[in-house]
This record gives C-alpha cells, structure tokens and sequence, in this order.
C-alpha cells in the first residue's frame, strides 16, 4: 500500500473517499457534509461515514473524532476508520492544523492501522481477495513533520507484515531452512549481513539446542544477521534473540492434539527479531544490531531426547531436561551465550516460552524480565510510546532455587509455580555478563479462534526501542 503527504489544501471535489479526523473543539471542516456528519456524533463516537453526491456521483465521507490524541485514543479510532476505510478505492485523510506533534502521530497510528486493515495472507488460497484500498494521501499543513512519520510508520509496518507473514506460513513450508533463507533475502535486501550456521555447528558446539532439534528430519540452523549502521563500527551492538521453533509437537512430552496446529506460531520471536531487524535496516538506523535466531522443529522421533536426559549447553552448564516441552529455553540458552561474544551494549530475547504468560498476563500485555533495570525501563518506555503493551514481572534470587537438580547444574523446568518468572531465571543464567531483558510473547505473538493469525508483536515495541537508543 501507498502512502503520501499532500501540503496543498484538498480540492473541493476529490476523487475517492475523504476521512476527517478532527480534533475536539476545533472549527467543523469545510465540507458541508463532513460539518453535518461531525455534529451528528453522540457523546463517545468516534466515527460517522456517509455517501454524498459530488459532480453526479456518489462521495463517500467520513469523520473520525478520537476522545483525545494520545496514542491509545487515536488508535481505537483509528482501527473504527480503517474498517471503513479499507473498502474504499483511495482514501485522502485531513489531518488537524492545530497542532504538529498530533498531525504527525495520527499519521503514524493511521498508517498502521490502515495497514493492520488491509494485512491479507491468502498464499495458499486458490483465489486471493485483495483490500479495494491501494493508496492514501495524507493532507497537512506539516508536511516535514508528517512525511518523517510516514516514513517511520512505514517501517514498522513493513516489519509488522514480515512477521505476521512468517508466523502465518504453513509450517510445512515455514521449515528452519525457509526462516534463514527469508532472513538472508531480507538482510541483504537493505544491505546488511547474514551468516548461517548448520547442523555440524550446532552438534558439536551447541548441546542444549541440538537436543530439541535432533528429534527431527528437518535440519537445524543459527542465523546471525547484522546491521553496522553506527558511525564507529566497534561501536557495542544491540543483539536481538528470537525463538525460532517452526513447529513445537511438544517432543516426547507431546502435546495435546487441540489447536496443535497453532504450534507454528511457536517461531514468533524469531519472526518479531527477523522483522524488527529488517525494519530497523529499511530505516538505517545509526545504530549496530546483530539478531541470533536458533531455528528448528521440536519433534518426537526416534532419535528425541527424552525426559531425564542430561544435556551440556554451550558455556558448559549441564541441564537434566525434566520435560521435553520446555525446549525454548534450551534453544535459547545457547542463542544468548553465542550472542554473548558481541560484547553487546544491550541483549534482548523475545520468545512464544510458557503459557502460564497467557495465564498471569493474558493477551493484552507481553511479559518483561531483567537483570537491568535501566534496560528494563528503556523498554517500558518504547513500549509506552508504541503502544505494544508489555508487564514487568520479578526475577528474585529465591526463583532459581526451583531449578536446582539433584544430577546437574539445572533442570529446565521449575514445576508450576511462578512457571513464566523461572523460565526466564533459566535463561538468567546464560546472560549474566551482559544487560539483558526476556519477552515472553506467548499470550500476544498470534490470535485464536475466529481471527486467528500471527498479530506482528512485539515488532513495534522493539523497533521503537532500537529507535530510541539510536536518537
């Protein structure tokens, strides 16, 4: 989809559709029906479309009065306009002249919303169904400012669509090897780099990770992508750590077979990394990032490990795997030690890791834990700016005590208590040299039911970080 910024004034008879967004107790627009669409909104609307006659044909017009222009207020209006707006052929959208920090954040929230709006996956449909709405023309009298959001929103939504993209895929053809694949096309798309690294690496160096991916036929890999935008390029890297298990049987501890299907979306992280990384490229953000994203299937062959087994980690720690289903953090932990040589500035992980996130949490909010907390707060802070919600949880001393095992140096599960809490104690372990953060994005990486589909969290959350430590 097309957006634009327009300086001049909008034509008394536009072609397409034209959205009013207007401000609380500022002048009515121009247009009569517009004025009379606006004053027919109740107390608490946000949105009145109508068909006017305009040069002997029907004009659809539409307002769109948000309760405030805070993000939060913009973006329910904005999701209410982009239902309509999506129908459309064209859309021109009349941003308020009162004030240029609200025009350029109703342009970034619009842009997402009307992306979120006409987001289709209809790749293995035999007959695709486009949105009619290919363009949108955003009319200003801030232009500058409101072209710099446009070109941000931009971004975030093409890192948006990337995951939604991958978490959708079919996982019979999501494999590991298709994930590193689109990470290499995506990386030196915007002229960053990517190395892969195979089975060979990972069996010989890699114990906890080649654990869960040896129950498999499909091969395993370590994509390593790297963005060197900072103006030293010795500068310490941001590294971003995605789970990438393209499908999660739960291994020998197997699943239930209800809504396994939704097990694809178990690369999520990997998915929201790839996507934020390739976002922040398209961007050049002046800033170094280095993404690790250990892929694989956990599956139950033969050759799977199995309850009891004890594994070495990379670092050395050995692991007695109590459950075959906890095997994010046994592929992760190996992730967060390789990424540990990047001498990192800041490392942060975002993983599908429990459902007692979905249980603490729900799906409103994603859950943060630390070992920093002025990392912690930097991320609290984007999340406010983004509006990708996320909730800090504790991460106690007393927690790692439920991951003491009897045969070695831990175990990967910590019993029911606190499930989300010592998951993240777990990977703690392998990150105590460096300022790091875990996202568990189980309750908000996808929907179920009858919207069902990858939702592109925490994309923005960790884009409008990176934009944040690049300013």
């Amino acid at each position: 989809m097309e957006f634009i910024t327009k300086a001049a004034a909008l034509q008394p008879h536009p072609e397409g559709a034209v959205l009013y967004l207007a401000a609380a107790g500022t002048q009515p627009p121009a247009d009569e029906a517009a004025a009379l669409l606006l004053a027919s909104l109740d107390e608490g609307d946000t949105f009145a479309a109508a068909q006017t006659v305009s040069g002997g044909t029907l004009r659809p017009v539409a307002v769109c009065r948000p309760a405030g222009f805070e993000r939060e207020s913009l973006e329910k209006a904005a999701a209410e306009a982009a239902a309509w707006a999506q129908k459309q052929q064209s859309l021109a959208i009349v941003l308020p002249a009162s004030d240029e920090n609200a025009a350029a954040l109703a342009a970034e929230v619009f842009v997402i919303a009307l992306g979120a709006a006409v987001y289709r996956f209809d790749r293995f449909k035999k007959e695709a169904k486009p949105a009619r709405l290919q363009r949108a023309a955003f009319y200003t009298g801030y232009e500058a400012a409101v072209q710099t959001a446009l070109t941000d929103a931009e971004a975030t939504l093409y890192g948006i669509n990337l995951c939604k993209d991958l978490g959708n895929t079919a996982p019979n053809v999501c494999t590991p090897q298709y994930l590193a694949d689109t990470a290499r096309a995506e990386a030196e798309k915007f002229g960053a780099a990517a190395t892969i690294l195979d089975k060979d690496y990972i069996r010989e160096r890699m114990g906890a990770f080649w654990s869960v991916a040896k129950g498999s036929v499909q091969n395993p890999f370590l994509i390593e992508l790297r963005w060197n935008g900072a103006s030293d390029p010795d500068e310490a890297p941001v590294v971003l750590v995605g789970k990438g298990i393209t499908f999660d049987s739960g291994g020998i501890s197997l699943k239930p077979g209800e809504a396994m299907d939704e097990m694809k979306y178990d690369m999520g992280g990997a998915a929201s990394v790839i996507g934020a990384f390739a976002a922040a490229a398209k961007a050049r953000l002046p800033l170094n990032i280095v993404a690790v994203v250990p892929t694989c299937e956990n599956m139950p062959d033969a050759g799977a490990s199995k309850p009891g087994d004890i594994v070495t980690a990379m670092d050395g720690t050995t692991i007695e795997i109590l459950n075959t289903d906890a095997e994010g953090r046994l592929i992760l932990c190996d992730a967060l030690t390789y990424a540990g040589q990047f001498r990192p500035a800041a490392l942060i992980d975002a993983a599908t890791l429990t459902g007692a996130c979905i249980i603490a949490l729900g799906h409103a909010a994603s859950g943060l834990m630390s070992n920093n907390q002025q990392l912690a707060d930097q991320l609290l802070a984007a999340s406010r700016t983004s509006g990708d919600k996320i909730w800090q949880l504790p991460l106690f001393p007393e927690y790692k005590e439920q991951l003491k095992s009897n045969f070695a140096d831990l175990q990967n599960i910590g019993g029911r208590a606190a499930g989300t809490i010592t998951a993240a104690a777990f990977l703690s372990h392998f990150t105590e040299s460096h300022p790091w953060a875990h996202l568990d994005i189980a309750g908000t990486a996808w929907k179920s039911g009858k919207e069902k589909g990858a939702t592109g969290r925490p994309v923005a959350l960790l884009l409008q970080f990176l934009r944040d430590r690049a300013a």
